[in-house]
């Protein structure tokens, strides 16, 4: 009797060798960006609050009434009211409207100009020098200290802070990009866009935009989050909005005053701002690891 060697010559199953990739459910996605989730959830919350504020049981935010001054937190007023008798409540609530416009405002500006001058900068070597040295000279002051500065020059105003904050977070976006440029100019594929002949816009918006994106986004995010802290510190000191316009800024120096004794004035704009940069970072750092290519090899 003779042994049967085993038939090598039957097809293999690749598809059972191979790792399965599992299709991303909502669910997976969830358990996989639990920080997307959260910081999302959070933000739409803000969002929602800012763009419905008139309908959650406010009141004229700038209403005054003397009578009513320093009540703390009841039925009646939620969170108190300040020196002045308005209700601070209502003017969280619209206050969360001057930090959203500000945060998204300034992010997108600053990507945008940052984005532009970060792609010239890294392609064109002879311009390269130039723009750099004027980022560096941005850089070398404060951004709070430069957008003070920027705001001394004109009145306050919420387009004015914008620009001011812009301005100053313009710089670290371009230098991100232009890092990102220089190494993605020495990658095959643009050596024969310009072999083929192919102009160097074309190879700007084609080659090099595309594989920006990624690392703009998740800047965007970080930019967002510091432009609302930026703007509430320049409300704090006097120097943002102007005090008639309900920021949670212009709430926090209104009742550092009574801080000790009426501690609530100052509590809910800063639990407030707290939470929406909270939010927005962790809607950041969520983004950072979903982009990441690294990380998406594990799926």
């Amino acid at each position: 009797m003779t042994a049967h060697s085993p038939d090598t010559s039957a097809p293999i199953d690749v598809a059972e060798q191979s790792p399965v990739r599992r299709r991303m459910t909502p669910l997976r996605f969830v358990r996989r960006y639990p920080t997307i989730t959260i910081g999302t959830v959070i933000l739409f919350s803000v969002v929602f609050i800012a763009i419905f504020a008139p309908f959650l049981g406010t009141i004229d935010p700038t209403a005054i009434s003397t009578r009513l001054r320093t009540r703390e937190p009841s039925a009646q007023f939620w969170f108190g009211t300040d020196m002045l008798g308005r209700d601070i409540y209502s003017r969280v609530l619209y206050g969360t409207r001057v930090s959203l416009i500000v945060g998204f405002s300034v992010a997108i500006c600053a990507s945008i100009g940052g984005l532009i001058i970060g792609l010239i900068s890294g392609y064109i070597r002879k311009v390269d020098a130039v723009l750099m040295r004027v980022m560096d000279g941005i850089m070398s002051i404060p951004s709070i200290l430069l957008a003070v500065a920027l705001m001394a020059l004109t009145r306050g105003s919420v387009g004015n802070v914008i620009l001011a904050i812009t301005i100053a977070e313009i710089p670290r976006v371009s230098r991100l990009v232009r890092g990102v440029v220089l190494s993605l100019r020495e990658q095959p594929y643009v050596d024969a866009a310009i072999a083929s002949g192919t102009s160097t816009p074309v190879i700007i918006v084609k080659h090099i935009l595309p594989n920006t994106l990624a690392p703009i986004i998740v800047q965007a995010t970080y930019i967002c989050a510091a432009a609302m802290i930026t703007e509430a510190i320049l409300s704090f000191i006097g120097a943002g909005t102007p005090p008639i316009i309900p920021s949670w800024g212009n709430i926090m120096a209104e009742g550092r005053a009574l801080w000790q004794v009426k501690f609530y004035i100052v509590l809910f704009p800063a639990l407030f701002l707290s939470v929406t940069v909270l939010a927005v970072n962790l809607l950041g750092d969520g983004l950072r690891d979903a982009l990441d290519p690294r990380l998406a090899k594990q799926f």
